[in-house]
Protein backbone atom coordinates (compact mmCIF):
# COMPACT_ATOMS: atom_id res chain seq x y z
CA UNK A 1 0.00 0.00 0.00
CA UNK A 2 1.21 3.48 -0.71
CA UNK A 3 1.68 6.06 2.46
CA UNK A 4 0.11 9.28 1.85
CA UNK A 5 1.84 12.45 3.22
CA UNK A 6 -0.47 13.09 6.54
CA UNK A 7 0.71 9.27 7.86
CA UNK A 8 3.97 10.02 7.13
CA UNK A 9 3.98 13.21 9.01
CA UNK A 10 2.54 11.62 11.51
CA UNK A 11 4.24 8.73 11.89
CA UNK A 12 7.45 11.11 11.97
CA UNK A 13 6.30 13.40 14.43
CA UNK A 14 4.99 10.80 17.30
CA UNK A 15 8.02 8.59 16.84
CA UNK A 16 10.20 11.25 18.52
CA UNK A 17 7.99 10.27 21.80
CA UNK A 18 9.79 7.10 22.56
CA UNK A 19 13.05 7.33 23.00
CA UNK A 20 13.91 6.54 26.79
CA UNK A 21 16.79 6.92 28.71
CA UNK A 22 19.03 9.33 30.67
CA UNK A 23 19.65 12.81 33.33
CA UNK A 24 20.87 13.87 37.25
CA UNK A 25 20.36 11.93 40.83
CA UNK A 26 22.65 8.82 41.20
CA UNK A 27 25.19 9.03 38.87
CA UNK A 28 24.18 12.12 37.40
CA UNK A 29 21.67 10.52 35.28
CA UNK A 30 17.92 10.04 35.33
CA UNK A 31 16.14 7.40 33.53
CA UNK A 32 14.11 9.96 31.22
CA UNK A 33 16.40 11.10 27.74
CA UNK A 34 16.44 14.58 27.77
CA UNK A 35 15.35 16.02 24.33
CA UNK A 36 13.63 12.70 23.10
CA UNK A 37 10.24 14.59 22.53
CA UNK A 38 10.48 17.01 20.27
CA UNK A 39 8.84 17.52 16.91
CA UNK A 40 4.93 16.15 16.51
CA UNK A 41 5.43 15.41 20.50
CA UNK A 42 1.72 15.36 21.00
CA UNK A 43 0.57 13.85 17.35
CA UNK A 44 -0.43 9.89 17.22
CA UNK A 45 -0.26 8.18 13.94
CA UNK A 46 -2.60 6.05 12.98
CA UNK A 47 -3.22 2.62 14.09
CA UNK A 48 -0.32 0.38 12.90
CA UNK A 49 2.72 -0.41 13.51
CA UNK A 50 5.79 1.78 13.87
CA UNK A 51 9.90 1.73 14.04
CA UNK A 52 11.87 4.75 15.62
CA UNK A 53 15.77 4.42 15.77
CA UNK A 54 17.74 6.81 17.78
CA UNK A 55 21.48 6.73 18.20
CA UNK A 56 21.96 9.51 20.94
CA UNK A 57 25.26 11.19 21.40
CA UNK A 58 26.83 13.15 24.74
CA UNK A 59 29.74 14.55 25.81
CA UNK A 60 29.93 16.74 28.81
CA UNK A 61 31.98 17.31 32.18
CA UNK A 62 32.33 18.12 35.90
CA UNK A 63 35.22 19.71 36.85
CA UNK A 64 36.63 21.94 40.01
CA UNK A 65 36.96 18.95 41.98
CA UNK A 66 33.04 18.56 42.09
CA UNK A 67 32.33 14.94 43.07
CA UNK A 68 29.40 12.29 41.34
CA UNK A 69 28.24 9.50 42.88
CA UNK A 70 29.26 7.02 40.25
CA UNK A 71 28.82 3.14 39.86
CA UNK A 72 28.66 3.30 44.20
CA UNK A 73 31.72 5.19 43.99
CA UNK A 74 32.89 8.95 44.86
CA UNK A 75 34.55 10.60 41.52
CA UNK A 76 35.63 14.29 40.62
CA UNK A 77 36.64 15.68 37.28
CA UNK A 78 34.79 13.73 35.22
CA UNK A 79 34.47 13.67 31.37
CA UNK A 80 31.81 11.32 29.24
CA UNK A 81 31.74 10.81 25.77
CA UNK A 82 28.78 7.87 25.27
CA UNK A 83 27.27 6.94 22.50
CA UNK A 84 23.42 5.05 22.68
CA UNK A 85 21.16 3.19 20.25
CA UNK A 86 17.51 3.09 21.23
CA UNK A 87 15.35 0.92 18.80
CA UNK A 88 11.66 1.37 19.50
CA UNK A 89 8.97 -0.01 18.04
CA UNK A 90 5.45 0.94 18.57
CA UNK A 91 2.20 -0.45 17.75
CA UNK A 92 -0.69 2.00 17.98
CA UNK A 93 -3.81 -0.61 18.72
CA UNK A 94 -7.14 0.03 17.21
CA UNK A 95 -8.62 0.71 21.03
CA UNK A 96 -10.77 3.32 21.77
CA UNK A 97 -10.15 4.60 25.12
CA UNK A 98 -12.55 7.86 26.10
CA UNK A 99 -11.92 8.63 22.88
CA UNK A 100 -8.72 8.27 22.21
CA UNK A 101 -6.24 6.10 20.41
CA UNK A 102 -4.36 3.51 22.65
CA UNK A 103 -0.51 2.74 21.54
CA UNK A 104 2.29 1.03 23.31
CA UNK A 105 6.10 0.65 22.51
CA UNK A 106 9.46 -1.40 24.01
CA UNK A 107 12.62 0.08 23.73
CA UNK A 108 15.96 -1.62 24.19
CA UNK A 109 18.36 0.54 24.56
CA UNK A 110 22.40 -0.61 24.05
CA UNK A 111 25.57 1.73 24.23
CA UNK A 112 28.98 2.53 25.15
CA UNK A 113 29.67 5.49 28.05
CA UNK A 114 33.43 6.28 28.02
CA UNK A 115 34.20 8.31 31.25
CA UNK A 116 37.31 9.35 32.61
CA UNK A 117 37.65 10.47 36.45
CA UNK A 118 39.46 10.74 39.53
CA UNK A 119 38.75 8.53 42.05
CA UNK A 120 38.22 9.66 45.70
CA UNK A 121 37.67 6.22 47.24
CA UNK A 122 39.56 2.73 47.52
CA UNK A 123 38.10 0.84 44.56
CA UNK A 124 38.55 -2.67 43.64
CA UNK A 125 39.22 -2.47 40.23
CA UNK A 126 40.84 0.94 39.85
CA UNK A 127 43.15 1.12 42.84
CA UNK A 128 43.22 3.58 45.60
CA UNK A 129 41.96 7.52 46.31
CA UNK A 130 43.53 10.08 43.69
CA UNK A 131 44.09 7.40 40.45
CA UNK A 132 42.74 9.36 37.56
CA UNK A 133 40.77 6.34 35.39
CA UNK A 134 39.21 5.27 32.47
CA UNK A 135 36.43 3.27 31.75
CA UNK A 136 34.03 1.85 28.55
CA UNK A 137 31.84 -0.68 28.36
CA UNK A 138 29.85 -1.81 25.40
CA UNK A 139 26.86 -2.69 27.34
CA UNK A 140 22.27 -3.40 26.97
CA UNK A 141 20.96 -0.79 29.05
CA UNK A 142 17.34 -1.61 30.97
CA UNK A 143 14.56 -1.93 28.75
CA UNK A 144 11.56 0.58 28.69
CA UNK A 145 8.35 0.14 28.40
CA UNK A 146 5.67 2.77 27.61
CA UNK A 147 2.14 2.94 26.97
CA UNK A 148 -0.47 6.61 25.64
CA UNK A 149 -3.68 7.75 24.88
CA UNK A 150 -3.58 10.49 22.23
CA UNK A 151 -6.34 12.98 21.12
CA UNK A 152 -6.98 15.38 18.10
CA UNK A 153 -8.55 17.94 17.48
CA UNK A 154 -8.51 20.52 14.58
CA UNK A 155 -4.96 21.52 14.78
CA UNK A 156 -4.72 20.63 18.10
CA UNK A 157 -3.15 16.82 18.99
CA UNK A 158 -2.62 15.49 23.10
CA UNK A 159 -1.45 12.42 24.64
CA UNK A 160 -1.33 11.67 28.08
CA UNK A 161 0.54 8.16 29.30
CA UNK A 162 2.72 6.25 31.74
CA UNK A 163 6.35 4.65 31.08
CA UNK A 164 8.44 2.38 32.79
CA UNK A 165 11.77 0.60 33.03
CA UNK A 166 12.98 -2.39 34.06
CA UNK A 167 16.26 -3.25 34.93
CA UNK A 168 17.49 -5.71 32.61
CA UNK A 169 20.81 -4.51 31.36
CA UNK A 170 24.53 -5.15 32.46
CA UNK A 171 25.03 -3.44 35.57
CA UNK A 172 28.57 -3.83 37.12
CA UNK A 173 29.04 -1.79 41.01
CA UNK A 174 32.40 -0.20 40.95
CA UNK A 175 32.65 0.35 37.12
CA UNK A 176 32.35 3.88 35.65
CA UNK A 177 31.28 2.74 32.60
CA UNK A 178 27.32 1.50 33.04
CA UNK A 179 25.00 1.42 30.35
CA UNK A 180 22.16 0.48 32.68
CA UNK A 181 21.15 2.85 35.84
CA UNK A 182 19.49 -0.68 37.72
CA UNK A 183 16.87 1.23 39.18
CA UNK A 184 12.81 0.24 38.38
CA UNK A 185 11.25 3.63 37.79
CA UNK A 186 8.21 4.97 36.19
CA UNK A 187 7.37 7.88 33.85
CA UNK A 188 4.37 10.06 34.17
CA UNK A 189 4.26 12.44 31.00
CA UNK A 190 1.70 14.41 28.44
CA UNK A 191 2.10 16.15 25.77
CA UNK A 192 0.41 18.71 23.40
CA UNK A 193 0.63 20.00 19.81
CA UNK A 194 0.16 22.53 17.96
CA UNK A 195 0.11 21.99 13.63
CA UNK A 196 -1.24 24.50 11.25
CA UNK A 197 -0.77 22.83 8.24
CA UNK A 198 -1.87 25.60 6.03
CA UNK A 199 1.30 28.17 7.46
CA UNK A 200 3.37 25.10 8.07
CA UNK A 201 4.09 25.63 11.59
CA UNK A 202 4.52 22.87 14.52
CA UNK A 203 4.66 24.15 17.99
CA UNK A 204 5.04 21.43 20.66
CA UNK A 205 5.70 20.84 24.19
CA UNK A 206 6.17 17.70 26.21
CA UNK A 207 6.09 17.33 30.60
CA UNK A 208 7.13 14.74 32.79
CA UNK A 209 7.28 13.28 35.98
CA UNK A 210 9.56 10.45 37.09
CA UNK A 211 9.68 7.98 40.34
CA UNK A 212 12.28 5.76 40.89
CA UNK A 213 12.60 3.26 43.58
CA UNK A 214 16.32 2.20 45.07
CA UNK A 215 19.40 0.50 42.87
CA UNK A 216 19.60 -2.81 45.29
CA UNK A 217 23.26 -3.00 44.22
CA UNK A 218 24.49 0.87 45.64
CA UNK A 219 21.10 1.22 48.22
CA UNK A 220 20.42 4.48 46.55
CA UNK A 221 17.27 5.63 46.14
CA UNK A 222 16.95 8.78 43.43
CA UNK A 223 14.47 11.50 44.50
CA UNK A 224 11.30 12.70 42.18
CA UNK A 225 12.07 14.32 39.17
CA UNK A 226 10.57 16.64 36.74
CA UNK A 227 11.35 17.02 33.20
CA UNK A 228 10.17 19.88 30.48
CA UNK A 229 10.85 19.56 26.71
CA UNK A 230 9.59 22.05 24.22
CA UNK A 231 10.17 22.84 20.06
CA UNK A 232 9.34 24.95 17.26
CA UNK A 233 9.42 23.65 14.09
CA UNK A 234 8.77 25.36 10.51
CA UNK A 235 8.29 23.08 7.14
CA UNK A 236 9.92 24.71 4.57
CA UNK A 237 9.00 22.56 2.43
CA UNK A 238 6.85 19.20 2.62
CA UNK A 239 9.69 16.94 3.38
CA UNK A 240 12.40 19.50 4.68
CA UNK A 241 11.89 21.28 8.57
CA UNK A 242 14.34 23.55 10.58
CA UNK A 243 13.44 24.48 14.01
CA UNK A 244 14.64 25.43 17.84
CA UNK A 245 14.49 22.72 20.57
CA UNK A 246 14.89 23.17 24.29
CA UNK A 247 14.53 21.26 27.54
CA UNK A 248 14.22 21.37 31.58
CA UNK A 249 15.10 19.64 34.07
CA UNK A 250 15.00 20.13 38.07
CA UNK A 251 15.27 17.38 40.82
CA UNK A 252 12.50 17.87 43.03
CA UNK A 253 12.94 15.67 46.24
CA UNK A 254 16.25 14.47 47.77
CA UNK A 255 18.35 11.18 47.11
CA UNK A 256 17.93 8.72 49.76
CA UNK A 257 19.77 5.75 51.06
CA UNK A 258 23.21 4.44 52.83
CA UNK A 259 24.48 4.88 49.13
CA UNK A 260 23.62 8.72 48.81
CA UNK A 261 27.23 10.07 50.18
CA UNK A 262 26.35 13.46 48.74
CA UNK A 263 23.09 13.78 50.91
CA UNK A 264 20.41 15.36 48.31
CA UNK A 265 22.38 15.83 45.44
CA UNK A 266 19.33 17.57 43.39
CA UNK A 267 20.41 17.95 39.63
CA UNK A 268 19.10 21.11 37.52
CA UNK A 269 19.76 21.31 33.53
CA UNK A 270 18.80 23.73 30.77
CA UNK A 271 19.40 23.40 27.20
CA UNK A 272 18.82 25.19 24.28
CA UNK A 273 19.44 23.91 20.34
CA UNK A 274 18.12 23.44 16.72
CA UNK A 275 16.66 20.23 14.74
CA UNK A 276 16.58 19.75 11.06
CA UNK A 277 14.07 16.90 9.60
CA UNK A 278 14.09 15.14 5.64
CA UNK A 279 11.30 13.23 5.20
CA UNK A 280 11.59 10.87 1.80
CA UNK A 281 10.32 7.73 0.29
CA UNK A 282 12.19 4.71 -0.66
CA UNK A 283 9.77 2.83 -2.88
CA UNK A 284 6.51 3.24 -1.22
CA UNK A 285 8.18 3.62 2.10
CA UNK A 286 8.41 6.45 3.77
CA UNK A 287 11.16 7.27 5.85
CA UNK A 288 11.80 10.43 8.56
CA UNK A 289 15.09 11.56 9.64
CA UNK A 290 16.14 14.14 12.02
CA UNK A 291 19.42 15.34 13.51
CA UNK A 292 18.43 17.58 16.93
CA UNK A 293 21.85 19.15 19.23
CA UNK A 294 21.45 21.04 22.60
CA UNK A 295 23.67 23.09 24.38
CA UNK A 296 23.54 21.96 28.60
CA UNK A 297 23.75 25.65 30.55
CA UNK A 298 22.58 26.57 34.18
CA UNK A 299 23.84 23.27 35.61
CA UNK A 300 23.72 21.64 39.00
CA UNK A 301 24.89 18.77 41.03
CA UNK A 302 25.34 16.96 36.75
CA UNK A 303 27.61 17.08 34.11
CA UNK A 304 27.43 20.23 31.58
CA UNK A 305 27.47 19.33 27.99
CA UNK A 306 26.23 18.98 24.39
CA UNK A 307 23.78 16.21 23.38
CA UNK A 308 22.62 14.98 20.15
CA UNK A 309 19.91 12.94 18.20
CA UNK A 310 20.08 10.80 14.65
CA UNK A 311 16.31 9.93 14.00
CA UNK A 312 15.47 7.38 11.60
CA UNK A 313 11.38 6.67 11.42
CA UNK A 314 9.56 3.77 9.06
CA UNK A 315 6.02 3.16 9.59
CA UNK A 316 6.31 -0.91 8.85
CA UNK A 317 2.31 -1.61 8.64
CA UNK A 318 -0.57 0.81 8.88
CA UNK A 319 -4.18 -0.91 9.98
CA UNK A 320 -6.01 0.77 6.20
CA UNK A 321 -9.53 -0.15 8.28
CA UNK A 322 -9.08 2.32 10.49
CA UNK A 323 -9.43 6.04 10.36
CA UNK A 324 -6.44 7.95 10.11
CA UNK A 325 -6.01 10.99 12.34
CA UNK A 326 -7.26 14.25 11.20
CA UNK A 327 -4.14 15.45 9.82
CA UNK A 328 -4.46 18.01 6.65
CA UNK A 329 -1.79 18.12 4.29
CA UNK A 330 1.35 20.44 5.05
CA UNK A 331 1.09 24.00 2.73
CA UNK A 332 4.17 25.09 2.89
CA UNK A 333 4.60 28.78 2.07
CA UNK A 334 7.85 30.37 1.35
Amino acid sequence: MRYGLCSLLLAAATLHAFEKRAEAAEAATGIYLLGSRSVGAGITPPPGLYFNDDTYFYSGKIGGGRTLPLGGLLVANVSAQSWINLPTTMWVTPAKIFGGDLAVSLTTPFGEPRVNANLLVNSPRFGPIGVNATDAQLDVSDFFVNSFIGWHAGNFHWQLGVGGVIPSGTYVPGQLSNVSLNRPAIDVFGAITWLDPAIGWDLSAAAGFTFSKANTATDYKTGNEFHLEWAATKYLTKEFTIGLVGYFYQQLTPDSGTGALLGAFEGRVVALGGSIGYMFEIGKLPVSTRIKVYREFDVRNRMEGTAGFFTVAVPLAIDSSSQAAPLKPIKAKF
